[in-house]
């Protein structure tokens, strides 16, 4: 469990179009095997510390002809931001995924100083 030392907590949210491989046939659609994809998203103000980050498939269009193979991450999460990863693998077909996140850390005091 993460505890928070600061009366200031910032929570932060969003929700991101990560892709639309059916339009152009990309890779999440087209393609088999181990696919991949990832999307840098910043939050609207840095947290003091890396925050805890939540994410779910808040809209996902797939071909039902398949088995429905889907992980949906947040990595490399620090201040500023967090990479916001979706993966499937074998015959999955995604034709496209929004991914709802939100985020919730400490806050930097306004009288607090960084001296390093």
């Amino acid at each position: 469990m993460k505890r928070l030392e600061n009366h200031l907590i910032g929570i932060d949210q969003g929700d991101e179009i990560l892709f639309s491989d059916f339009q152009d046939g990309g890779e999440m659609w087209t393609g088999r095997g181990q696919r991949e994809r990832r999307r840098r998203v910043l939050f609207s103000e840095e947290f003091r510390a890396p925050p805890n980050v939540h994410v779910s498939i808040s809209m996902w269009d797939v071909d039902t002809k398949t088995a429905l193979r889907a992980d949906v991450a947040a990595e490399e999460i620090d201040a500023a931001g967090f990479d916001l990863v979706f993966r499937t693998w074998g015959d999955t077909r995604v034709a496209r995924v929004r991914v709802a996140w939100i985020a919730m850390g400490e806050m930097p005091e306004s009288d607090e100083w960084d001296i390093y």
